[in-house]
């Protein structure tokens, strides 16, 4: 079979951008270079969110011009379809014969224009839940952070212990301790989803539940370039359609759904009879062929846009019940202390859709996926923990350097450290000091801002702390600590609003005299 150049070239450029994000995402030592995460700016959605004007134009350019060349080459989760569905495919059974192929089948337009509406209803009203769900690269993250990671690091970890055994000490013993039980399940069941529909279907969830495939789609529709059928050479043998991942040929009818197309070349390299298919310039006309009568191009239209509107029509009575979904949630819950930088909660709600790159490259591993217990609205969604004996590093600035959405600005070192994203609220009837009788102030000394001060606590001659809530953080350091349990005597609550914190005072170093002892 011989090789398409184009499909080369396509093969060859998803490797240059899937193995580095993969990589990035799944870096537990911290050693790739934090340059990495460019990468993952060039996806669509994070790109929608942190308003990269520059990139939704390259992307929807690149559309017009060539396809859903997104899908294709720029997509992670569009690249791990493909690697999924060729472990099942092009191998023999045992009888021979060849394990199942690909056919034409018509596209499900009701159902993934629906979700496309639905997530663009919901994105309008400052909800991005279902795109959050749906997101093939905020899936992609998840599946690396919260499968492949954990078992890099058990690879590491069974490297490090045989390497020990042989008395070298190259490799080193890894704890994760940002995989929850939900983020594993949420993550285990996109993997199977996606495993399952790739086997069985290829592009299958790109053409139906992806509301970025289907935006694309919308778009590629009428690209430039395209793969097209030339009647006179075709004889109808079907391998084209065989080949197609996206199941869009139709060889019977020599018609090809360029809104499903994802642009693999898989049907250049298949079709056996040179040039009936090409990948050409969509609007010059074959000799051989005659163009559509005006009727019939006004009719393929008005059936395009009536399945598009039916299908935005039928989002609208979820409305109700979404609003209704979101007065049922409890407002006495805990509210999750976001990361610094990303301004308050509502602003990160709205922009993060749990890629978790930010829980990857946490230093201090303080970074965490939530469940339910914040609400179905921040579901996954990373936020603070500091009850295992870590806090935020009061000089690192990491994870606003590589959130690709915009729901973690950017921020300087010294932006960071007065930034207040809580406020430590301290419990008396906890601490050791009141029911131990017994000295700590373990909270104080670990307060890099001062805001925890150890003050006389009566006649007794011993010291609580206090908490100055101008100068406090929130960076956690005095809960970290603290050594009451189960619950603390000191803990951080969030601001749902960040403020901004009164720098300590620098306390004057006094001079002193040296002594000459004469050496």
């Amino acid at each position: 079979m011989k090789h398409s150049p184009l499909k080369i070239t396509r093969i060859v450029l998803a490797i240059l951008i899937f193995v580095p994000l993969l990589l990035f995402c799944c870096d537990f030592a911290h050693g790739l270079p934090r340059s990495f995460h460019a990468l993952a700016h060039l996806q669509f959605t994070p790109a929608l969110l942190s308003g990269s004007v520059i990139i939704l134009v390259l992307l929807l350019l690149l559309t017009f011009l060539f396809g859903r060349i997104y899908c294709s080459v720029i997509c992670p989760l569009g690249v791990l379809q493909d690697f999924l569905a060729k472990l099942n495919r092009g191998k023999k059974k045992r009888n021979n014969k060849r394990k199942r192929e690909y056919r034409y089948t018509k596209p499900y337009n009701i159902l993934r224009y629906s979700l496309l509406g639905l997530c663009i209803i919901f994105l309008i009203f400052g909800n991005i839940t279902l795109l959050g769900w749906l997101d093939p690269y905020s899936n992609f993250g998840r599946i690396a952070v919260n499968i492949f990671r954990p078992v890099l690091v058990a690879g590491n970890n069974l490297i490090a212990w045989i390497a020990m055994q042989m008395h070298s000490y190259s490799f080193y013993h890894v704890t994760l301790h940002t995989v929850t039980v939900a983020s594993f399940c949420f993550a285990f069941a996109a993997l199977l989803l996606v495993a399952v529909l790739s086997v069985w279907r290829g592009r299958l969830f790109c053409n139906t539940l992806c509301p970025v495939g289907s935006f694309f789609s919308l778009i590629s529709r009428f690209s430039l370039f395209r793969v097209k059928v030339d009647e006179s050479k075709c004889t109808h043998c079907g391998l084209c359609a065989k080949s197609c991942k996206a199941e869009c040929i139709d060889s019977k009818k020599g018609e090809i759904d360029h809104s499903r197309c994802v642009v693999c070349f898989n049907c250049l390299e298949r079709c056996n009879k040179e040039h009936a298919l090409h990948y050409t310039f969509a609007y010059s006309k074959p000799k051989s062929q005659s163009a559509p009568a005006p009727e019939q191009v006004k009719g393929m239209n008005r059936r395009a846009f009536l399945a598009t509107s039916t299908a935005l029509a039928a989002t609208l009575p979820l409305l109700p019940a979404w609003a209704q979904s979101k007065k049922e949630i409890d407002p006495t819950k805990l509210t999750p202390i976001t990361p610094p930088g990303s301004r308050s909660l509502k602003h990160f709600t709205e922009r993060c859709t749990a890629c978790h790159l930010c829980v990857t490259h946490c230093p201090m591993q303080i970074i965490k996926p939530a469940g339910f217990n914040f609400g179905i609205e921040y579901a996954f969604k990373p936020h603070l923990v500091y009850y295992e004996m870590a806090f935020c590093n009061y000089e690192c600035t990491v994870c606003s350097q590589i959130c690709p959405n915009g729901a973690i600005e950017r921020l300087t070192r010294d932006e960071k450290q007065t930034t207040q994203i809580g406020i430590a609220q301290f419990e008396k009837s906890r601490c050791v000091v009141f029911v131990e009788n017994t000295s700590c102030g373990a909270c104080s000394e670990h307060c890099p801002v001062q805001a925890v001060r150890m003050e006389p606590y009566g006649d007794t001659g011993l010291t609580l702390p206090h908490v100055y809530d101008e100068l406090c953080i929130g960076c956690g350091g005095c809960e970290s600590i603290c050594p009451v349990r189960p619950v603390k005597a000191i803990n951080i609550l969030a601001n749902e609003t960040h403020q901004t914190a009164i720098r300590p005072k620098e306390e004057k170093i006094e001079e002193v005299e040296e002594l000459d002892f004469g050496f």
